[in-house]
């Protein structure tokens, strides 16, 4: 009882200095990931001397903080934002998995005379890109919304082929003829799993009166857990389930929806933060040199030869330029991901498997650097960096219930069309009002002539019958103006 407090101040305190290291990794122009890594270092036992060296628990809590990871990563997807990428996607997150297994296998094999399984299981671990690196990138990079979509799209699903090659080479799986239909039966299901419990959990909670409004966040990630476990226990991908299961319930219009998103990316916060220090502690500054130059060489080869092949054999199919095939060959960030992949064989015992989670850790420093680094120069460069497009006003929702009305939470975000706009040509449907402006802390009742402004916060009153095409109104003049049904902008 008496180490109670001991470790739960210890544990506040690290967290603590995470979170402020996030402002201090954005002035310096560092990935956070990278801070997070050093405290684990710093407290470790070339620092502070704290001992960690379970790798079964290391990959059961590193299992666990993916899906709270892909749970956050699904839920702050907007569909109508990676809808455009989707073909290019979903080709990238499993068949550019299977060639960079292949072409960095063979690779590693010759290069650093690797078994053929050691070798394909490197391959394995590094065919995966991350989705919380990618979203804190890409989202802040000017990428136009084409690209970024399909980076983003299949950074979310490419972690379930990557974990299942990983599994099937650690567990030593035969090479028959029955292999791909059980990799087709992981996925299918997994995704039919993940695609059902989303829908029927923004079913049930969107007629659900809770009675306390944190209970709705807490609700939603549990339907994305409960997503995970069932394709799991069904044997799929439980990954997969993860990801689309948080995917539709955030497209979903969920009731207290911004407080959910909040706390969902509180959450991923903690994961990604959580599987860093971890890493820090179980990396042996001792055990680095040796892994240094079989690191670079397989980062290298992940980096500038099997990730490009695989962008131009699965993306030219859909007359993707050369340039966009540029950027998303250098946009394949790696993070949190290849270090849950690489405990995996450690756990089971496989010879080499330190090795292997030492070079990820040489890895993920060293091109994670790089390939921020250079991230925005290189778009410019290519061209694929686009003008400010107008951000997606955030619509939240909250249940009336006695009346059968919904009240919805509108913030105009800076560049939203919506500013200049008059409430008359807002032109909102039957059923709904606009009941209050509050602008610059101070509430007003609006009248047809008011004229809309950037962060500005408007409630408005509309009936469930109502809501739908409310919403896509709103989003429509955001993205066009009050001339959006003009320029063909229906706000879905």
């Amino acid at each position: 009882m008496d180490e109670l407090p001991v470790v739960l101040g210890a544990g506040a305190i690290v967290l603590l200095a995470s979170v402020f290291a996030v402002r201090f990794s954005i002035r310096l122009g560092l990935p956070s990931l990278l801070i997070y890594l050093g405290i684990g270092v710093l407290i470790g036992e070339a620092g502070l001397g704290v001992q960690f060296d379970d790798a079964t628990l290391m990959q059961s809590l590193g299992i666990a903080a993916l899906v709270m990871i892909l749970v956050e990563g699904g839920l702050t997807t907007q569909w109508s934002a990676v809808r455009p990428g989707l073909g290019p996607s979903i080709v990238l997150s499993v068949a550019a998995v299977v060639i960079t297994v292949v072409v960095t296998g063979a690779a590693l094999y010759w290069l650093l005379d690797l078994e053929w399984r050691t070798a394909l299981l490197w391959g394995a671990v590094l065919s995966s890109t991350d989705a919380a690196a990618v979203f804190s990138v890409l989202r802040s990079s000017g990428i136009g919304r084409r690209l970024s979509s399909v980076v983003e799209l299949e950074s979310g699903l490419n972690d379930a082929p990557s974990y299942i090659a990983v599994v099937l080479l650690t567990t030593g799986a035969s090479l028959d003829w029955q292999l791909p239909l059980h990799l087709i039966y992981q996925l299918v299901v997994g995704a039919v799993v993940g695609l059902v419990i989303g829908w029927a959990g923004g079913w049930v909670l969107r007629r659900s009166a809770l009675p306390a409004t944190g209970l709705y966040p807490l609700s939603t990630v549990a339907m994305c857990v409960l997503a995970f476990s069932s394709a799991q226990l069904a044997s799929a991908s439980g990954l997969l389930a993860t990801f689309l299961a948080g995917l539709v319930l955030g497209n979903s219009r969920l009731p207290h929806r911004s407080n959910t998103l909040s706390f969902a990316e509180g959450l991923g916060w903690i994961a990604q933060i959580g599987v860093f220090v971890l890493l820090g502690l179980f990396a042996s500054p001792e055990r680095l040199p040796e892994a240094v130059v079989p690191g670079l060489v397989a980062g290298l080869v992940a980096v500038l030869i099997a990730r490009p092949i695989a962008v131009v054999l699965s993306t030219t199919p859909f007359r993707v330029s050369w340039r966009e095939q540029a950027f998303l060959s250098w946009a394949g960030l790696r993070g949190a991901v290849p270090i849950v992949l690489a405990t995996i064989p450690l756990a089971a015992d496989l010879p080499g498997a330190q090795l292997l989670v030492d070079a990820v850790f040489v890895i993920v420093i060293v091109f994670t650097l790089l390939q921020t680094a250079f991230m925005t120069p290189l778009a410019r460069a290519l061209g694929v960096a686009s003008a400010e497009e107008p951000q997606e006003i955030d619509i939240d929702a909250a249940p009336l219930d006695e009346l059968g009305a919904v009240l919805l939470q509108v913030r105009i975000p800076r560049g939203s069309r919506l500013h200049g706009v008059y409430l008359a040509e807002l032109r909102v449907p039957r059923g709904a009002s606009v009941s209050l402006v509050v602008r610059r802390g101070k509430g007003f009742t609006p009248e047809p002539t008011t004229r809309l402004q950037d962060d500005d916060q408007l409630l408005i009153v509309t009936t469930e019958a109502a809501r739908g095409a409310t919403e896509r109104r709103l989003r429509a003049v955001g993205r066009a103006g009050p001339i959006a049904r003009w320029r063909g902008e229906t706000g879905e």
